[in-house]
């Protein structure tokens, strides 16, 4: 079982060991109630202690449990939660370092608490799209008061415990401690002191009340309504606490129960819980075991002061990590630094960084001008001008400066990372690390697997992903990795869509109204629209029978390349991001389609969305197909963090699965009637066709 029982005099303390954070799994809900009859069954022992092993009180559900029948046989939490609430004796939670979800209603459910400071609280339900599902959103409000209570239901955040322990009138914790190593010895000595006190108390049986009742929950659905469309869990969480206001306990626990299934149901949840597991599966590499000895990383060094290198520094920077910046020339350098500056004392103004912070992570920047004094650094990143042959002058360079064992990474979005690692004579030390722009706030991170990359340097550089707070996910080499590869296809169905009748503002606003951050032409005039011309222009010569629409080309021989310039498939008023649209670009858009003899049609939203979604899910099928990404989740992944794909929908693969497979390829067999379109691509890849016709989902 995965919960000790020992007794200390007469106290018996039930510990949860189930790491890393304690999850209420099966076994542990066993050990708990198992432990509660045995403390009850002995007349030596007068009171009860439940805490956590390790770096957690419980961080609640199991993950490996989530969403399986296990979570739900006997004792269930319910169940465990009514057993200590029956408790004869009382039962005191232990309560340090992290207390969540269901933590956090089994500690409720406890007769009284004591707490470590630094404690995280929370119930964080609302992130995978449900609610507090064990009595959260009923005890809860009955402790910290219902406005409190609901703020911490509705954003799911962590707080503070010694932030709790100051709210006026809370009732969560009985003790706060002074420290986190006291905890252990005044829980017991709490223990005993209340080992004759009855009644025992419940947390049921406190009052629920708010002075201004229904206006109150008004005005808070209102605010829930315009925070989280998109997402209904935030506003059955206001029900269910409005109902422990308004209904007895029992009926409360009952409405709660009834929202929380429904919500398990919805697509939301499912793809919110997808994420939930995806993100951390991310991490694992099949044949990178865990225990996969990491080099040292205790300096960096960056190739390149512009926006991506100067993004990538702070990563390391606000780590804590010393970075040595290197450009060619020093006005280069100076812009390079003046930008890191200007970021933090942005920061700095809004209250979201400290002065003293700041100054600490100026002191681990230092530059130069010269190859010979990167040769200390345990890592460097290249971020320089995207050609093969700049990228060729650097790496020769850092492999005769770099110490032996030194990572050397490229900042690469397209090319060849196996290339790139001959030019040097120790290709088993390089590795891609394609960062997301803005680098410092972007939190994808695609790690780039050349044939030669060492097992020890990917286990590195994932360590490294989390320790800078990135979402890594690796990739195989091919030209755009994951997530360029397959924005390529998403642009071309966006080119063919204005061929055929759309504007720029309509296919933009029918993506943004599925979810996506913005539609493919803003994103287009905010990446640079050269850019995805220099690309077609090597597709031109490197497959020559791919179809594209040339209206892009048009738009950039016109030097509409996007924001930087003020005018790319909208204007831009400078200082601002509001994009308007232009006349002549879609006077241009019309001219070229007469050109071609195209009278235009009316097309519909959803022809819009699927057309540019299932683009990206055929595309997607042949990179899994090709062993490029590990597992599908991981391009879910890619998508939800680097390429702003609505969270709600769980990325392009689990839509897809939403949708059913069968019903995509019904789809794709539509579009490849479309004369105008591209009827080869739209032949369903033939993983995509295989689980289609068996009935089975990518995840």
């Amino acid at each position: 079982m995965t919960a000790e029982y020992k007794v200390h005099g007469p106290v018996a303390v039930i510990t949860l060991a189930n790491p890393p954070v304690n999850g209420l799994g099966l076994s542990t809900r066993q050990g708990i109630v198992d432990g509660l009859n045995r403390a009850n069954d002995d007349a030596a022992v007068t009171s009860i202690v439940i805490t956590g092993a390790g770096g957690a009180f419980s961080g609640g559900a199991d993950i490996k449990e989530f969403g399986t029948d296990k979570s739900l046989q006997e004792p269930n939490l319910h169940s465990v939660i009514a057993a200590v609430e029956n408790s004869p004796k009382p039962v005191v939670a232990a309560i340090h370092s992290v207390c969540m979800g269901g933590g956090l209603e089994l500690a409720l459910g406890c007769h009284y608490r004591v707490a470590a400071p630094g404690c995280s609280v929370a119930l964080p339900e609302v992130k995978l799209g449900i609610l507090p599902g064990a009595g959260g959103t009923q005890r809860l409000p009955r402790v910290l008061g219902v406005e409190a209570a609901l703020n911490m239901i509705v954003s799911g955040e962590a707080i503070k415990s010694e932030m709790i322990g100051m709210l006026p009138g809370q009732k969560l914790f009985d003790k706060l401690v002074a420290s986190p190593e006291e905890l252990a010895a005044e829980a017991l000595a709490f223990a005993q002191s209340v080992a004759d006190v009855r009644p025992l108390p419940l947390v049921r049986n406190l009052p629920c009340k708010h002075p201004q009742g229904d206006a109150y929950f008004q005005f808070a659905r209102n605010m829930v309504k315009g925070m989280s469309k998109n997402f209904p869990a935030p506003a059955k969480c206001v029900d269910a606490v409005e109902a422990a206001t308004k209904r007895k306990f029992a009926d409360g626990l009952l409405f709660e129960r009834e929202l929380f299934i429904n919500l398990m149901w919805t697509p939301e949840s499912r793809s919110l819980r997808h994420l939930f597991l995806a993100e951390r599966a991310a991490s694992k590499i099949p044949d990178v075991p865990s225990d996969t000895p990491k080099r040292d990383i205790k300096a960096v060094a960056v190739i390149g002061a512009g926006t991506m290198g100067g993004g990538i520094a702070m990563n390391f920077l606000n780590a804590g990590i010393p970075v040595k910046m290197l450009e060619m020339k020093q006005e280069a350098l100076d812009r390079g630094i003046a930008t890191i500056q200007k970021n933090y004392e942005a920061q700095v103004k809004k209250g979201k960084l400290k002065q003293d912070k700041y100054e600490q992570r100026m002191a681990l920047l230092s530059t130069t001008l010269s190859y010979d004094d990167l040769k200390d650094a345990d890592l460097v990143i290249e971020a320089v001008f995207e050609e093969i042959g700049v990228k060729e002058a650097v790496f020769k360079e850092l492999d005769r400066v770099m110490k032996p064992g030194a990572i050397l990474a490229s900042n690469t979005s397209t090319l060849d990372v196996n290339k790139i690692a001959n030019f040097t004579k120790r290709p088993q030390d390089v590795v891609g690390l394609h960062f997301f722009s803005p680098a410092n706030v972007m939190k994808l991170l695609e790690v780039v697997r050349g044939d030669a990359t060492a097992k020890d340097v990917l286990a590195t550089v994932m360590a490294i992903a989390k320790k800078i707070k990135k979402t890594a996910v690796v990739s195989g080499v091919c030209d755009g990795f994951i997530g360029n590869r397959m924005i390529e296809q998403y642009g071309r169905q966006g080119g063919f869509l204005l061929d055929e009748g759309c504007t720029p503002e309509q296919v933009d606003k029918a993506m943004e109204k599925f979810g996506m951050a913005m539609g493919p032409f803003r994103m287009g005039d905010l990446a640079g629209n050269d850019i995805g011309w220099a690309i077609r222009k090597r597709r031109y010569t490197e497959k020559p029978d791919m179809k594209y629409s040339k209206t892009a080309d048009l738009l950039c021989e016109k030097g509409r390349f996007g924001q930087k310039t003020g005018a790319g498939w909208y204007d831009y008023v400078p200082g601002k991001r509001d994009a308007i649209p232009n006349a002549e670009v879609v006077k241009m858009i019309e001219d070229h389609r007469a050109s071609l003899g195209i009278t235009p049609r009316k097309i519909s939203d959803e022809e819009i969305v699927q057309r540019l979604v299932f683009a990206l899910v055929n595309e997607a099928a042949y990179i899994l197909e090709e062993g490029i990404a590990n597992k599908a989740s991981d391009i879910d992944v890619v998508y939800i963090f680097g390429y702003g794909f609505p969270v709600y929908r769980g990325g392009p693969l689990n839509y897809a699965d939403e949708v059913g497979l069968f019903n995509v390829v019904q789809a794709m067999n539509r579009f490849a009637k479309n004369p105008l379109d591209d009827a080869a691509f739209w032949k369903p890849a033939p993983l995509l066709a295989k689980l289609a016709a068996e009935g089975k989902t990518f995840n």
